[in-house]
């Protein structure tokens, strides 16, 4: 386990329990006191908890990590989807990716798609998104034509949010637009962390003629803060094949068909 991996684990940890021990986590994660000493001191210093005695407690921050916490969690499940779901993009086509891990993975495996990289006078494909770290990778591509909305940045998820976000997107239609989503239940539908992430999300997806949500396997039949679209409106579910046998035929019976990589 390298030291992203470990310090996202420890978050998780901390999230589910409250309160660690340094003791404990040194025996769970099979390294050292000292290095679990460091790695607290690391994330108090990100004021992502708060030191205490032999441990640590949560701030509220940690149950919604920064995205390069993220990262390193389920990253190969997530590349596969990313694969997964760029491969059903069709040339010409205008898609929404908001931000996350997993649409991060979309975007990057979208422009090393061979048939969209070959020199055309047109671009290949135009991708809309509230995602700064997004933006930030594909605006060197000259095959893409990259849309931003602005907004006010999330320093979280690296996402546009607020008023400003939302002008450009009510001036567009998109043909597909990839949700990254912080839960996905097949009974109340699709959540994120943050309120205001949720709104911009659901604006996007309102503006596409097609809906679909990408999410690794340990977010499915869960719940989060706040609704971004209701079951009714998914399209298609992208996940990996971890996903239990008995979710995806929940999914499934409410209409939602189900794409496992």
């Amino acid at each position: 386990m390298d030291r992203y991996q470990r310090l996202s684990t420890l978050l998780d940890l901390l999230g589910q329990r409250g309160r660690v021990d340094v003791d404990d986590l040194a025996t769970e994660l099979d390294v050292s006191a000292a290095t679990i000493r460091r790695d607290l001191d690391h994330l108090a210093d990100q004021q992502l908890l708060t030191r205490t005695r032999g441990g640590a407690v949560a701030n509220s921050v940690a149950y919604d990590l920064p995205l390069r916490y993220k990262t390193a969690r389920h990253a190969s499940e997530k590349e596969r989807i990313g694969r997964g779901a760029a491969a059903s993009v069709a040339r010409g086509s205008v898609i929404g990716l908001n931000g996350g891990t997993t649409t991060t993975e979309i975007a990057r495996a979208l422009v090393v798609r061979p048939d969209l990289a070959t020199p055309a006078d047109e671009p290949a494909v135009t991708l809309v998104t509230n995602a700064l770290n997004i933006a930030g990778e594909l605006a060197v591509r000259p095959h893409v034509k990259l849309v931003l909305t602005g907004g006010v940045a999330r320093p979280q998820s690296f996402e546009l949010t607020g008023p400003l976000a939302t002008r450009v997107l009510t001036e567009i239609t998109m043909d597909v637009v990839f949700l990254g989503v912080d839960a996905v239940d097949p009974a109340q539908g699709a959540y994120a962390h943050h309120e205001g992430e949720a709104s911009i999300n659901r604006l996007m997806a309102e503006r596409a003629r097609r809906i679909v949500v990408a999410a690794d396997s340990s977010k499915l039949g869960r719940h989060a803060f706040a609704r971004i679209c209701p079951t009714s409106s998914i399209d298609l579910l992208i996940t990996d094949s971890g996903a239990p046998a008995e979710l995806v035929a929940a999914f499934e019976a409410e209409g939602v068909p189900v794409e496992t990589v």
